[in-house]
């Protein structure tokens, strides 16, 4: 029996959408506001699901509190009131869209969690706008 179970979190962070090598003009025609470039910031809010057998033994896909623990660690901590242009890693050199964003959550849980579960991450930029990502 697979079952999927779901965590939601959520994390301020400021960016700004740009490549560097084009003009301000050509950034703005592309990315439009979105590409001030004294940024401006969005409440994300995350949901990461998780799909796999039940234990038979505990009655759980994961431990939610294991999975808790790990977007606090993996992604809260690194991201949450952080400027992702200028003070996350993976986003000084990769365009930090929401794509890009959700991206990036799922390479860092993955290594996290066994190999026989599946994981999909939901990143929602604006309570309109969001993306999912599955690993494919």
């Amino acid at each position: 029996m697979r079952l999927t179970v779901h965590r939601k979190a959520h994390f301020n962070a400021a960016h700004r959408l740009f490549k560097k090598e084009w003009s301000d003009e050509k950034n703005f025609e592309v990315f439009g506001k979105c590409s001030n470039p004294n940024f401006h910031g969005h409440n994300y809010e995350l949901i990461v699901a998780v799909t796999g057998e039940v234990d038979p033994e505990t009655g759980f896909v994961m431990d939610l509190k294991r999975l808790k623990d790990l977007i606090y660690t993996e992604v809260e901590t690194p991201f949450d009131h952080k400027n992702l242009n200028v003070e996350v890693e993976e986003f000084k050199s990769l365009n930090p869209t929401a794509e890009n964003i959700a991206v990036v959550i799922w390479n860092k849980l993955r290594d996290k969690l066994r190999a026989n579960l599946d994981l999909e991450v939901t990143l929602y930029e604006t309570p309109r706008n969001y993306v999912s990502y599955k690993g494919e």
